[in-house]
């Protein structure tokens, strides 16, 4: 090998050398955090009067756990929905009650939690409480688990309804077993809510909105609530009672992903 050679190798190497060097200090950028859009709202500032309850923030739902992506115990939705529902909170408080929402935009992330959850048939922990008698196999066939949700287009909700005054639930005593979700109100887990028949997220056929086992004051129930919202453009899924989507929908083709917290929407400007 020439000396020229010899220099022009050692050069080469020591710029390699520098190049990388330089590479590994200029920290990796990280993804900026999706947000929501525009015509996304928080629903306390639209109806500060309706009553929130956002389960999935808390251990107490099929999962077991907290579900990804709820950073904030709060209810997102489109601007048309939300407007909507505080039209039916007027008619509802004047007869002498109030919605509650359990869970509003749900992003992509939670509905990949809950089909991480259900692909898992060894965690069998909330079967008790809120699927005794499905099979947790039967979760997708059965319509339970999807992989997409009308959620995550934020024009969905599930709630139900409260008689006013509104009290305080019943505390839960420690250690006590989880009855299913469909015993006596009594029996299950303490709710503020009216009874509806069955608990929120129940997975059982008693949940369908019409099933004719529900009679007297627990049908009466679910009637006001579907009447009250039908009656504002709201349309129900028939197998839950508790779940009602405003059309037309403002996004009908996206499912959004950004976290359910104040921050994303705050961060959009």
């Amino acid at each position: 090998m020439t000396r020229i050679s010899t220099v022009v190798r050692g050069l080469a190497t020591t710029l390699a050398a520098l190049l990388a060097v330089t590479a590994a200090s200029v920290p990796a950028r990280a993804t900026p955090e999706p947000v929501a859009p525009p015509d996304f709202v928080a629903l306390h500032g639209v109806d500060p009067t309706i009553i929130q309850e956002i389960r999935y923030f808390t251990p107490h739902n099929f999962v077991g756990e907290p579900v990804d992506g709820y950073r904030q115990p709060l209810c997102i939705l489109t601007r048309p929905a939300a407007r909507a529902l505080r039209t039916a909170q007027r008619e509802l408080l004047r007869q002498g009650y109030s919605l509650k929402v359990y869970d509003c935009y749900r992003p992509q992330r939670a509905v990949d939690h809950f089909v991480r959850w259900a692909e898992d048939l060894d965690d069998q922990r909330t079967k008790p409480e809120f699927y005794p008698n499905v099979d947790k196999s039967r979760l997708f066939a059965d319509g339970y688990i999807a992989e997409k949700s009308g959620h995550s287009r934020g024009s969905t909700v599930d709630l139900t309804l409260v008689k006013l005054p509104a009290r305080p639930a019943r505390p839960q005593h420690p250690g006590q077993p989880p009855a299913p979700c469909f015993a006596p109100k009594d029996e299950r887990y303490p709710d503020s809510s009216v009874d509806m028949g069955t608990g929120y997220d129940c997975f059982d056929t008693l949940s369908h909105t019409l099933d004719p086992r529900i009679k007297g004051e627990q049908r009466a129930n679910r009637l006001l609530l579907k009447n009250t919202l039908e009656g504002l453009g709201f349309v129900n899924l028939a197998e839950e009672w508790w779940h009602y989507t405003f059309k037309p929908e403002t996004h009908p083709d996206t499912y959004f992903d950004f976290p359910v917290s104040r921050s994303s929407l705050t961060g959009r400007h």
